[in-house]
């Protein structure tokens, strides 16, 4: 009876098999370091769940290894010999055969700690950190942006900003290509989160640095997005619709739609999403291109110990700025990706992409100047509407030519059109109280902007290894015309008492156009095994035109047809630069380093075609470069970074023309400006230990620039009157300091990370042509702790603290406001399927000098949720801001400026709603 009862069992396990999903597993194992085969080693399959041993094999003479008649399914591969460290590897196996390709083992001699463990939760490769998505828990329904939440080092604030390790990421890639463009918040909010395998967070290289090797200093913070195999085919997506329940009382909701289809080696995306809740619109990258914010920021920190930019002058091409976390906004946001490759040669990315926004807002502000003994006091209130509009296209196409050539072509569009109104109404006093003047302003905007960018880069391999050469040429321009129309009337006051009034009625038409033309031609030749040197030559020819015509309104016309020659201007510039290069690298499994300089020869042409005047001038800069990386132990690296670099002024801070938007704020560019250089150095340090769970990072930057380009202010402390004018100014100096460190307490299952941080900002400031230091010192310190277990309960308790610290040479006294933000987030489930999620955030603001309030609110959400089928659907309801104290409070130190501003912010409201998730039913059959 037991030999019938084990031969029953035996064919049935032979039937099983014999119809179960069969492949052949093959690859070759060779030495790290030499490259030569390894003979004899053990190469294991194990089952994941229990680490029980299912197939083995040795390799031959070789490196070679062959398992097969393995059935399909998730398995852990490993290798054993007596002379090598294991190697270890989660891999999945699917129908047909499967290649694993080269695996390289480390010898136990040169390297005995350094055992290669590809099942951590982390692993740092070189400049990559490496995440598997599966070890960090949430929702069933969760997007990518509540993922990275989990991640160690990385964080996510209420505005959506990813930082990691400190520094903001500016690029989301999926599976290692751009999603719908170069907008990070797309892929994360949008993409489902168990779609995810691994999240890749490295500093991106340029294209031309990632082909020769050799490091230019372009570098972006990047996450890459490795997607499933069985996410790759068929498709996935959702919808999600929510609404107020009582539409009288409540009209808020949002529709949100994504569907992702794959088909081999094409990949095609569609997502729409409206609402009226301020949902994603136009982010921070956005509005650097288009408002011109870039030159003309004065760092400083908002209500939440978040490091915030401030305009201190320039002409913004009378752009409204649109702060989507404040007052209230309906959207509409659409977009296609699609991607594709053909026979591994052929590449096409394409991403075209709609948004359009309808914003309101009231913004008060009361801002204390300090101009020597004397203190101004304005308070000004302003009403904003705006509607605009975008369309941009992304498109990319690399072909690889041969074995040795490939040429990328890349082009992007981005058409914007605004229609905005503002009303401001503000006075000025003295410290004694009087009044120094008055303004009531209508301010109404009509632009359309026109962004053309296009890139060729061609890459071609010797026939000797690294020898390398590549031509990048680039082309881009941004047009603009706007018809503005401005009343306003403005009241001066005399030790109190009204003296004059001006009335200005105007329509400011304005055309510019700013293009830029760039060649860069390098060559790489190899001096050795780990040595090369790069020879590179770099024109650049920037041309830009800016006409703007102001015209009286006419009594006796009844038309906008008298030019005030005052506020007319037409201007060109001509910039062109010439920069060799030469640089030399070293590469080794260890350590990398490269240095080097280029020799910059400038040349500026400016014409002031209004007043008939030219200015001319040449400049020969040194720019010097040198990087630096050294990975001193496994999971651990270390990366240093300098880099020289000029900037030269924009058109607008060139153009002597003067903005009389804000009557007592009026600015002027100034033609004698001259190129900025700045010496940057960046140092990085990070590790992870797979054994304790536990990372460590370390971010320092230094920075300095002379000739900053920054501005003079000159006061008259009677009319309270300013005119504010581009200058250069030497001494400017920042730094900053971030630190890291998180670790899991196994006992208690609860993870930490504490983050400590201090940034300091020395800037020149010029006040009635005299100069001034103004020195910020903002420190922080950050802690977060995470407690979850599957399915039952999901505990997040953090805490934010900052203070703000700002002096002048312009008095004694000490500017100095603390700031914290305590926040607690809760999830518990019900019967697996019924969760209750709530969020809690306390904000305090103490109450300084210059203001009396020590301001303190509340911001609590909860939402109620219940999946259905697999949790492929799920219903929900949810309130935000039940304490209806949701405030859009502001605070500035800067210079000699203490600021505070308060804008409109959506409160309390409820919403009723239903998400469908679903996904290609044949695949999960299959699965």
């Amino acid at each position: 009876m037991p030999k019938i009862t084990v031969t029953i069992a035996i064919l049935f396990l032979f039937s099983f098999s014999a119809f179960s999903q069969k492949t052949n597993l093959s690859g070759v194992l060779t030495d790290g370091s030499e490259k030569k085969p390894i003979y004899n080693s053990v190469v294991a399959l194990l089952t994941p769940k229990d680490s029980i041993l299912y197939k083995f094999t040795r390799s031959d003479k070789e490196g070679k290894f062959n398992l097969k008649n393995v059935i399909a399914g998730n398995y852990i591969l490993m290798t054993a010999h007596s002379q090598y460290a294991d190697y270890v590897d989660a891999i999945t196996v699917e129908e047909g055969e499967k290649k694993m390709g080269t695996i390289a083992l480390m010898s136990k001699i040169n390297a005995l700690r350094e055992v290669i463990i590809k099942t951590g939760s982390i692993r740092i490769k070189g400049d990559t950190t490496s995440y598997r998505a599966s070890d960090f828990k949430v929702d069933a329904n969760a997007n990518v942006e509540e993922l990275l939440k989990k991640l160690p080092g990385i964080q996510v604030d209420k505005n959506g900003v990813i930082k990691a390790m400190g520094e903001t990421v500016e690029k989301v890639l999926v599976d290692g290509e751009e999603f719908f463009g170069d907008d990070p918040g797309m892929a994360v909010k949008n993409l489902r989160a168990d779609a995810v395998k691994e999240v890749q967070v490295f500093d991106k290289k340029s294209d031309q640095a990632e082909f020769t090797g050799i490091d230019d200093g372009d570098r972006k913070k990047t996450i890459n997005l490795k997607l499933k195999e069985d996410k790759k085919k068929g498709y996935f997506g959702k919808i999600d619709a929510a609404n107020g329940p009582l539409t009288s009382i409540d009209s808020r909701y949002n529709i949100n739609s994504m569907l992702s289809s794959f088909k081999g080696k094409r990949k095609l995306s569609a997502f729409l999403l409206n609402g009226n809740t301020g949902q994603d619109g136009l982010g921070w990258q956005d509005s650097e291109k288009f408002g011109g914010r870039e030159d003309n920021v004065s760092m400083s920190m908002d209500d939440d110990g978040n490091v915030n930019y401030e305009w201190t002058g320039g002409n913004t091409d009378d752009e409204p700025y649109v702060d989507t976390q404040n007052g209230f906004i309906k959207n509409t946001n659409a977009g296609l990706q699609y991607s594709n490759k053909w026979n591994d040669k052929q590449t096409l990315n394409l991403a075209p992409k709609y948004n359009k926004q309808i914003y309101t807002n009231n913004n008060s502000r009361i801002t204390q100047t300090q101009v020597g003994e004397t203190q101004l006091n304005e308070n000004k209130s302003t009403i904003s509407n705006v509607n605009r509009s975008n369309f941009k296209l992304n498109a990319t196409y690399d072909v690889k030519l041969d074995s040795v050539n490939s040429i990328k072509f890349t082009a992007k569009t981005n058409f914007y059109s605004t229609d905005s109104d503002e009303f401001t109404n503000g006075q000025t006093t003295g410290d004694n109280g009087l009044l120094k003047n008055k303004q009531q302003k209508t301010f109404t905007t009509k632009s359309d902007k026109e962004s053309l960018f296009a890139s060729i880069l061609y890459k071609h391999k010797f026939a000797k290894a690294r020898r390398t050469f590549s031509v990048n040429s680039s082309w881009n321009t941004l047009n603009t015309n706007a018809n503005n129309f401005l009343k306003s009337s403005n009241e001066s006051y005399d030790g109190g008492v009204f003296s004059s009034k001006d009335d200005v009625d105007q329509n400011k038409i304005g055309e510019k156009t700013n293009q830029n033309l760039a060649l860069n031609v390098a060559y790489t030749e190899p001096i050795g095994k780990k040595f090369a040197l790069q020879f590179a030559h770099q024109i650049t020819y920037n041309s830009g035109e800016s006409n703007y015509l102001t015209y009286d309104y006419s009594d006796v016309t009844g038309k906008y047809d008298l030019v005030v020659n005052s506020l007319s201007n037409e201007f060109k510039q001509t910039i062109t630069t010439n920069k060799p290069n030469i640089k030399l690298s070293y590469n080794s499994k260890k350590i990398n380093y490269s240095f080097g300089s280029g020799f910059g020869f400038t040349s500026f042409d400016l014409q002031d075609q209004t007043l008939n005047k030219e200015y001319k001038r040449n400049y020969t800069n040194f720019f010097p470069a040198a990087n630096f990386s050294y990975k001193y132990k496994s999971n651990s690296n270390l990366r240093i970074n300098y880099q020289g670099a000029t900037k030269q002024p924009t058109i607008d801070q060139l153009q002597p023309l003067r903005n009389n938007q804000d009557f007592f704020n009026q600015i002027i560019g100034n033609p004698d400006l001259k190129q900025s250089f700045t010496n940057s150095v960046s140092i990085f340090s990070s590790s992870y230990s797979i054994l304790t769970e536990s990372h460590f990072y370390q971010s320092i930057s230094l920075r300095t620039t002379s000739n900053l380009i920054s501005y003079n202010k000159d006061i008259d402390p009677e009319s309270a009157k300013t005119i504010t004018k581009p200058i250069n100014t030497n001494g400017n100096f920042s730094g900053n300091f971030y630190f890291g460190y998180g670790f899991k307490i196994k006992k208690l299952d609860l993870n930490i990370n504490l983050n400590p941080s201090v940034s300091y900002n020395k800037s020149v400031l010029s006040i009635n042509n005299i100069i001034n230091d103004s020195k910020t010192l903002i420190s922080g310190f950050s802690m977060y702790l995470n407690k979850s277990k599957e399915k039952k309960y999901d505990i997040s308790l953090s805490n934010n603290f900052s203070n703000n610290r700002n002096t002048t040479s312009l008095n004694d006294e000490i500017k100095s406001f603390n700031t914290n933000n305590f926040s607690l987030d809760v999830g518990v489930y019900f019967r697996e399927k019924w969760k209750l999620s709530t969020d809690y955030n306390l904000f305090s603001r103490q109450k300084t000098v210059d203001f009396q309030t020590n301001l303190t609110n509340q911001l609590w959400n909860a939402r109620l949720q219940r999946t259905f089928k697999s949790d492929e659907f799920t219903a929900y309801i949810m309130v935000r801001d039940i304490l209806n104290q949701n405030i859009g409070i502001k605070r500035y130190v800067y210079e000699n400026t203490v600021s505070e501003e308060q804008n409109d912010r959506l409160k309390r409201y409820a919403m009723i709603g239903f998400t469908w998730n679903f996904k290609n039913k044949g695949e999960t059959a299959k699965k």
